[in-house]
């Protein structure tokens, strides 16, 4: 590999990998696994994060959008309800403080080989049970297993594609055989994922139903309002209660998701108390809209929660498959043509960032002119890259902004040049392609909540020359034109994590841009890309990991294939005056999952709202 020719005189090889003992030659089995980070929490009682006398009883109720029809979403048909997550145990779990770390679960321990990391023994727990009392053995693993790496999402198969084999040694023990010895961090992915019973996956895997595979989890399924709410009911013989990491969590008696069409008539659901936990998502709301009577009364609590996650890159991605899309340039022109700075003081009360970053504010973020690291791993590169993805890649990187009078005088003009250098042309008023055709752009969307945001930006396109309209479609029909790639534009959002790495290739990765139903929404085929998403996933250190993320963050930018739109560090939460956390939150999520209920307060509150 290019990448790792390159970097074999850097002083970052001198770094030991964090989670293997350099001195252990053999087989070693240990309770906690940390990618390229440290386990800190190995040995304590319960995560700093949770409260283990938190009170149990009580509802958590939150809102979702659309509507549903499955209770899988680990096939490739049906629309899952919210929530399913809730059901299923997996065979380690994360921590919420740490870039990638996993500790017990339905595992009570792992083995594997630090000289040979081509396989790992998941140990599972002899006391885990699934709902109807019956063991979870290594066969429901396997099974599970079998199934999603044959039916489930293609951006899944992906992400797991180095799992070769998956063996039963015994009723306790599952051996996972990869491919390679190479990428290290598969030896924790495959403990993130659900185990269902194996009786269900051969009865119901494929079904299209709103009855759910067995499962192990914390909650069973409750009363489902098909197309309206779904409900969890905690489960009082849950198996894994007294495990370390659910110690203090799961207190919630009930988890109730309401669904709503549009965010608007989501909030009004909000004040009226249909449910009571609200992540604000809208700028407009959180500095004008909590206004109401309950407010006033103090019975809503405002929280903004900070965390050290990148904030999630939300872009109106091109699809590269169009050939309208090819030219550098032409992408170039469509994000001189967004005007941000407009748009956050007219529509969002200057609350939001523009994402300068694919993760953006964290320690990934690139910054500034490459290092003399970045550069290591880029000079064998750039002659494989445009000239002007070259020179963007070694520049400071920053977005065009405006002088936010809404005019975009310069943008629009920048836009324009863009257009004529890459042999479009105008013919009355309207733009037409270097091959005659009329240049049309539609953009999909569902719902109503980014119809403000896209017609500014579509009537700038206008300005522009473009034949440019919005497409709104219904849940299902929208899912299925993503699934196929069967957009011009799209607004999507990459989040991630503190630790990326195998499952950028499902993004970026030239194979996924051929998938349907794969994650690569752009589109993107560039070898390079390729080249150093490989480098990220066989990533030795952590020192490793944020170089490579930040080449791939300066090669992203720097070929135009999504217009970045904005993000805020941290996430508004609202909710109503019944819900308590500790002191100090997880530093990487809102970890609603150890909050719990003041049941005196929600008894005030269930009496106010039936005034």
């Amino acid at each position: 590999m290019i990448i790792k020719n390159a970097m074999l005189n850097a002083v970052l090889f001198a770094v030991a990998i964090s989670w293997i003992p350099a001195s252990i030659a053999a087989p070693i089995t240990t309770t906690a696994l940390g990618h390229n980070s440290p386990t800190e929490y190995i040995d304590v009682p319960f995560m700093p994060y949770a409260n283990p006398q938190a009170p149990k009883g009580g509802t958590l109720s939150l809102d979702a959008r659309g509507t549903f029809n499955a209770a899988n979403k680990w096939m490739t048909t049906g629309v899952a309800m919210v929530g399913t997550d809730y059901l299923y145990d997996t065979l380690m779990t994360g921590s919420l403080n740490e870039a990638f770390t996993m500790y017990p679960q339905l595992a009570s321990k792992v083995t594997y080989d630090p000289d040979d990391t081509s396989w790992i023994v998941y140990h599972i727990n002899p006391a885990a049970r699934f709902w109807d009392g019956s063991p979870v053995t290594s066969h429901d693993v396997k099974a599970t297993y079998d199934a999603i790496l044959t039916k489930g999402p293609m951006y899944i198969r992906s992400y797991l594609s180095d799992i070769q084999e998956v063996q039963v040694i015994d009723e306790h023990q599952v051996k996972f055989v990869f491919a390679s010895a190479d990428n290290k961090e598969i030896l924790l992915t495959v403990g993130q994922f659900p185990v269902f019973a194996k009786s269900s996956i051969e009865a119901d895997f494929e079904k299209i139903s709103l009855t759910p595979l067995m499962g192990s989890g914390p909650y069973q399924l409750g009363r489902v309002d098909a197309g309206r709410s779904v409900n969890y009911i905690r489960d009082p013989n849950y198996w894994g209660r007294d495990l370390m990491v659910n110690r203090g969590r799961y207190n919630f008696d009930r988890i109730k998701f309401v669904y709503y069409q549009s965010d608007e008539i989501a909030f009004e659901g909000f004040k009226s108390g249909q449910y009571r936990f609200r992540p604000e998502n809208k700028a407009s709301n959180w500095a004008t809209g909590y206004n109401f009577p309950a407010v006033k009364a103090g019975l809503i609590n405002k929280e903004s929660i900070s965390s050290q996650n990148p904030v999630p890159m939300q872009a109106l991605v091109m699809n590269m498959r169009r050939p309208l899309f090819q030219d550098i340039r032409v992408r170039q022109a469509l994000t001189a043509a967004y005007d941000f700075e407009w748009m956050n003081k007219t529509l969002f009360h200057n609350q939001y960032e523009r994402l300068q970053s694919f993760f953006h504010g964290s320690e990934l973020a690139a910054t500034g002119t490459p290092s003399v690291a970045e550069m290591q791993v880029l000079t064998p590169l750039l002659p494989s890259l445009e000239p002007i993805q070259r020179r963007a890649v070694l520049a400071k990187w920053q977005l065009p902004t405006s002088d936010g009078s809404g005019f975009n005088r310069d943008g629009l003009l920048k836009a324009r040049r863009l257009l004529l250098d890459a042999g479009f042309y105008y013919d009355d008023m309207k733009l037409y392609q270097p091959n005659g055709q009329l240049a049309r752009i539609e953009m999909l969307m569902t719902g109503e909540t980014m119809g403000r945001v896209l017609l500014p930006y579509i009537r700038n396109l206008k300005r522009l020359g473009f034949d440019a309209t919005l497409r709104q479609v219904d849940g299902p029909q929208y899912y299925e034109r993503m699934r196929r790639f069967d957009y011009d534009m799209v607004v999507d959002v990459f989040a991630q994590s503190l630790s990326p790495g195998a499952e950028q290739a499902a993004f970026w990765g030239s194979s996924a841009a051929d998938e349907a139903g794969n994650r690569n929404t752009a589109g993107i085929k560039s070898p390079v890309i390729d080249e150093v998403v490989a480098a990220l996933g066989d990533a030795e250190n952590r020192d490793e990991i944020i170089l490579y993320t930040k080449v791939l963050d300066r090669l992203l930018r720097a070929g135009h294939y999504v217009v970045p739109l904005y993000g805020k560090s941290g996430t508004n939460v609202a909710y109503w005056n019944q819900y308590r956390h500790t002191k100090k939150l997880p530093t990487n999520a809102v970890g609603i999952d150890y909050w719990w209920v003041d049941k005196q307060a929600e008894a005030r509150i269930d009496s106010y709202l039936r005034q």
